[in-house]
């Protein structure tokens, strides 16, 4: 694959009202390189982005509303290749207090998950599913997680979360 695009990605963790650690993902909506699938707030860098932090924040501003005083970055991540779209993906964990209500961009994004880590992280929720993707000449069996309402997480969004999930367990971080 020739020169990646450069794109970055908020991982907004935060603690609902009973304590439980929850994760924020978004659906995207149909059509494009990630049209239906699971992922993080993000994008790819804009002229505009001094820093893929900026990136980051910005996104997730427009994607879901999520202003940047309400998250602390806790960490940044390893930077990750996307296996057949051609980003270089920078993820950010974010600690966030969750705007009263979500503003989602419609013509992104059709819906947000705040699943619970514990949820993410239980081995009952992996399976391997049939993909399909328009670049793909045939669907491919995949692994992943699946999601209340049907979803399936897998991809780049699961190679983000796997490394992630044990050490947001073990209390690496406090939220």
């Amino acid at each position: 694959m020739g020169e990646r695009i450069s794109a970055a990605v908020l991982v907004p963790v935060f603690r609902d009202g009973e304590g439980e650690l929850r994760l924020v993902l978004v659906v995207r909506a149909a059509g494009g390189a990630h049209g239906g699938q699971i992922g993080l707030p993000g994008g790819k860098r804009e002229p505009g982005d001094r820093t893929l932090l900026e990136t980051a924040l910005r996104e997730a501003e427009e994607e879901v509303g999520l202003a940047r005083d309400r998250v602390e970055i806790v960490a940044e991540l390893d930077e990750l290749d996307s296996r057949a779209t051609g980003f270089r993906v920078k993820p950010y964990l974010g600690r966030i207090v969750p705007p009263g209500r979500w503003r989602l961009a419609g013509a992104e994004i059709t819906e947000l998950l705040t699943p619970t880590i514990d949820s993410l992280a239980d081995v009952a929720s992996r399976r391997e599913e049939p993909i399909a993707v328009p670049s793909w000449p045939l669907p491919r069996l995949i692994a992943g997680i699946t999601l209340g309402d049907g979803y399936f997480l897998w991809g780049l969004t699961l190679r983000v979360l796997e490394p992630l999930l044990p050490r947001l367990l073990a209390g690496e971080w406090t939220f």
